[in-house]
């Protein structure tokens, strides 16, 4: 069952703050036990950031190899997101996210014992396929059971993913200041923890009446306003993900002080996420901000890639604003564009972006190679620019007034976002 509403993803979509603090603070156990679960799942991405040049050392690889952590790890994502929806539809949310918890603790703890960087890379795509399964379900099990209605439940799906994106590095530089390891098995327990908490206070969730097949989602990429979202959004995480996996060799800090900069770094996504980029969007709508934003995230890294030291690390940090908002911007449009169920237009449009963020952290390195430290960044730009053209040219099929399932039957179809 639909209930109409006015959702133009060229406009803004309403303030998730108008579901009200005390029905944001007022969650049943199970969506705390979800919600702080997702926390450290988003917390994996980043993890590594502050110990790639640790881990390189320590297992005597080059930068480019090292980076391989992020490509495994997005690449099986990608892949495996049609296998999501496909799966959760038919054991059920709650069972979905086990599966996934039991992959990352698992694999989490595997890497902490390589012993070359081919092992390291191997057991982090376990991970990636882990969090594949357990991210794409978290929204639609905090919807279902979440208290002040669906706003209130994707502000603390987004508060998750910009909390465990601001404390991933800082995780990361705590425990691998000691030893490179340390932080993989501290994740396995903390997701360990997560695996008893879900098992504890949440109880299955009803499953959809019509399972998903694993062609929907690519079906579902037909529509061309969700075409062109993925494709925008393919080149946009090219260029987040080169600020994610590169910067960090070409800043060469310690473990601390990297760490501290991707903590501050996150902090500006979780803020710009959660509470600037809906004022912005309201003000301003939808398309203008994320034209404006990548434009404005170009003209960051470039400078970030020509600057000096003190000012690469300032632009790491403000890159983090402006991915924030993209965030945002790119989740609603791909959730309202078309006509598709949410699930399938999230998985199809996931699908093609995550191939972007596999991507990035392996041709970044590939081209200073073979030119110099500034290339990637110039390439990088030229992305960014690229996703805002896109917006700008398919500005009429990227605004379509959709309708919105009602929040109890959104849970139950299971919503897929990952990990913005």
């Amino acid at each position: 069952m639909y209930i109409p509403t006015t959702s133009v993803p060229g406009k803004a979509a309403s303030n998730p703050f108008d579901a009200g603090a005390g029905g944001l603070l007022k969650q049943p156990k199970s969506v705390w036990a979800t919600a702080g679960a997702s926390v450290v799942a988003f917390m994996g991405i980043g993890l590594v950031d502050p110990i790639l040049p640790s881990i390189a050392q320590g297992l005597d690889a080059t930068a480019g190899q090292v980076s391989l952590l992020f490509t495994s790890y997005f690449l099986i994502t990608a892949v495996a997101m049609p296998a999501t929806g496909f799966i959760s539809s038919r054991i059920g949310g709650r069972r979905t996210l086990l599966l996934g918890l039991a992959f990352v603790v698992v694999f989490a703890g595997l890497a902490g014992t390589s012993g070359s960087v081919g092992e390291l890379v191997g057991f982090r795509a376990g991970w990636g396929l882990g969090n594949a399964l357990f991210v794409s379900t978290a929204l639609a099990v905090i919807v279902g059971a979440a208290a002040g209605g669906s706003a209130a439940a994707i502000l603390l799906y987004e508060s998750a993913l910009g909390l465990g994106m601001a404390c991933g590095p800082l995780l990361g530089a705590l425990f691998g200041d000691a030893c490179w390891r340390y932080p993989f098995f501290g994740t396995a327990f903390l997701m360990a923890v997560g695996f008893l908490c879900i098992t504890v206070f949440l109880k299955e969730q009803p499953k959809p009446a019509r399972k998903t097949s694993l062609l929907d989602p690519i079906r579902a990429l037909g529509h061309g306003g969700l075409a062109s979202t993925a494709v925008s959004a393919f080149f946009y995480n090219y260029t987040f993900f080169t600020v994610l996996a590169f910067t960090p060799f070409v800043l060469n800090m310690s473990p601390y002080r990297s760490g501290a900069v991707f903590f501050a770094w996150g902090v500006l996504l979780a803020v710009f996420s959660v509470i600037v980029a809906p004022r912005l969007q309201k003000r301003f709508g939808s398309l203008k901000v994320l034209g404006g934003s990548l434009v404005l995230l170009a003209a960051d890294v470039l400078v970030l890639g020509y600057g000096s030291h003190p000012t690469a690390v300032l632009c790491t940090i403000l890159s983090g604003a402006f991915i924030g908002v993209n965030n945002t911007v790119y989740t609603e449009l791909a959730l309202g564009v078309s006509d598709a169920p949410r699930p399938v237009a999230s998985v199809g449009y996931n699908f093609v972006r995550w191939f972007a963020a596999a991507a990035a952290p392996y041709v970044a390195p590939k081209i200073e190679e073979w030119t110099d430290t500034h290339i990637p960044f110039v390439v990088a730009a030229v992305t960014a620019v690229a996703g805002a053209a896109v917006v700008v040219v398919r500005r009429k099929a990227l605004t379509h007034e959709t309708e919105e399932p009602e929040p109890r039957h959104a849970a139950q179809d299971g919503v897929t976002v990952f990990a913005n």
